[in-house]
C-alpha cells in the first residue's frame, strides 16, 4: 500500500472572504506507518485529512491510494473524529458492528469481529451497555473499536483525544500505542500536541500555517511503549519546537492582532507547560 498526496492545494471562499488553506502539499505514506500531522490551529491539518478521506476535494493536485485517485469516501479509509459519533439508541456491541452491517458482513462474522476488537480496547464487559452509561474515554474506545473492525487500509484520526481530560488522554495514548503494535495498521493522526506526536508517531510531519504546507519531517525509530520522561524524547520535542515556534507566533499575531505585541517576550519553548497540551 502506498498513499501519495501530490501538490495538493485547497481554497475556501465565502461571500466576504477567500482563504488559501493548503499550498502544494506533498506527502507519501507507506503501509504500516504511523504518521502524525502536527501544527498550529488553522494550518490545514484537518482539511488535508478530509481530502485524503474523500470528504473534501482539493482545488489543485491529487491524492492516490494504491495507484488510484481518491475522488470520494471509500471502504479502504475510515475516519475517527474528535467526537465519538456513536448511536445512543444502540448498545456498545451494536455500535461496533454498525459499519460491518452496512458492508453486508454476515451477523455471525461481524459479532465475532466486534467482540475481538472490544477485547482489544478492553471493553468486553461493557458490550451490552448503552452509550450514555459510558465515560468520555470509553466512548472513544468504542469509536476506535468500530473503526478497527472495518479493517480498512488506512485509519485517519482527527484529534480523537482532544476533548478528554489529561489523565484519560494519556491512558488512551498508551492504549493506541499497544493496538498499533499489535495490528500495524496504517494511521494518519492529526494533533496540536508535540508530546502526543512523539509518543505515537513513526514520522512527524510539521505543517506551516497560512497557507498550510509541509515545513519539516522527523522520523522516530524509537521503541514502544514510549515514556515522556525519556531524555531522548525530550530532546526530540525541543528540536521540533524550533520548527514550530515561528508558525505558532505567526498564527498568534493574526488572531490577537496588536494585542500580541504585549506578550512578545513570551516565546514558546520545550519547557513551556502549554507545549504538551495544544499549539
Amino acid at each position: 500500500m502506498s498513499l501519495r498526496v501530490e501538490k495538493v492545494s485547497k481554497d475556501f471562499s465565502t461571500q466576504h472572504k477567500s482563504t488559501h488553506a493548503l499550498e502544494e502539499v506533498e506527502l507519501q505514506v507507506e503501509k504500516g506507518e504511523f504518521v502524525c500531522l502536527l501544527g498550529p490551529s488553522g494550518c490545514g491539518k484537518s482539511t488535508l485529512l478530509n481530502i485524503i478521506a474523500g470528504l473534501d476535494r482539493a482545488t489543485e493536485g491529487e491524492v492516490h491510494l494504491n495507484g488510484r485517485e481518491i475522488t470520494g469516501p471509500g471502504p479502504d479509509r475510515v475516519v475517527m473524529f474528535q467526537e465519538s459519533a456513536l448511536f445512543p439508541w444502540l448498545r456498545v456491541i451494536d455500535n461496533v458492528e454498525f459499519g460491518m452491517k452496512l458492508a453486508g458482513i454476515p451477523k455471525v462474522e461481524r459479532r465475532k469481529k466486534a467482540l475481538e476488537y472490544l477485547k482489544m480496547v478492553r471493553l468486553t464487559q461493557f458490550k451490552n451497555s448503552f452509550i450514555h452509561e459510558l465515560s468520555g474515554g470509553m466512548k472513544q474506545r468504542v469509536a476506535l473499536a468500530r473503526a478497527l473492525a472495518l479493517d480498512s487500509e488506512i485509519l485517519l484520526m482527527d484529534e480523537p483525544f482532544a476533548a478528554l481530560d489529561s489523565q484519560t488522554k494519556r491512558i488512551l495514548q498508551n492504549e493506541l500505542q499497544r493496538i498499533w503494535a499489535e495490528t500495524h495498521k496504517t494511521i494518519i493522526f492529526v494533533t496540536h500536541s508535540v508530546e502526543e506526536a512523539v509518543l505515537l508517531g513513526d514520522r512527524i510531519v510539521v505543517m506551516a500555517a497560512n497557507p498550510g504546507r509541509v515545513k519539516a519531517e522527523f522520523r522516530l525509530d524509537l521503541q514502544r511503549p514510549r515514556n515522556l520522561e525519556d531524555a531522548q524524547l525530550r530532546a526530540i520535542i525541543a528540536e521540533i519546537m524550533k520548527d514550530l515556534k515561528e508558525e505558532v507566533e505567526k498564527v498568534a499575531q493574526e488572531e490577537y492582532d496588536l494585542d500580541w505585541s504585549t506578550g512578545k517576550d513570551h516565546v514558546l519553548s520545550a519547557g513551556d507547560p502549554t507545549v504538551g497540551v495544544r499549539l
